[in-house]
């Protein structure tokens, strides 16, 4: 078998049918776009999602939902993580940054310490919140939990 004597299997591919290239064609004098219109004209395209004055699709359906302008959005971390981050780099004290130069969170990221898994060894963890499952577990082994302050960013529109 050879590269130059490859082609599709039969009926697998069609010629073009170019539409009205004269009488004898079939589809000449309209060229098969029909009487008068729009659509009859050259460089006609309708908008995407028109339906021919027909309500679109995507106006027939209704919306639903809503976004909290007031939500935060917090980078949640799992204490088995951070039992993971403090074996590894061998530190008593996380903060925000630790955890940005290990890529566990972002510069922008507000961090929440969650309470999955168990932590071995005493920490003193700076975060933006904590939850009361990971409080009591950083504080049952003698490590200390620091709230650090932040604002909210709200997004102006006009």
């Amino acid at each position: 078998m050879k590269l130059s004597t490859i082609k599709p299997a039969k009926g697998a591919t069609k010629n073009n049918f170019r539409r009205g290239r004269g009488q004898g064609s079939g589809g000449g004098g309209t060229a098969t776009r029909g009487h008068k219109g729009a659509q009859s004209r050259s460089g006609y395209s309708s908008k995407r999602g028109f339906e021919g004055g027909q309500m679109p699709l995507q106006r027939r359906i209704p919306k639903f939902g809503f976004k909290n302008i007031n939500r935060i959005d917090y980078n949640g971390i799992n204490l088995d993580s951070i039992q993971k981050l403090v074996e590894k780099i061998k530190v008593s004290e996380i903060t925000p940054d630790i955890l940005i130069k290990n890529g566990m969170a972002a510069k922008n990221d507000l961090v929440k310490i969650l309470g999955r898994g168990e932590l071995k060894s005493k920490v003193s963890i700076s975060a933006h919140a904590f939850t009361e499952t990971a409080k009591k577990a950083i504080e049952d082994k003698g490590g200390s939990t620091i709230k650090l302050n932040f604002i909210k960013k709200k997004e102006v529109t006009k």
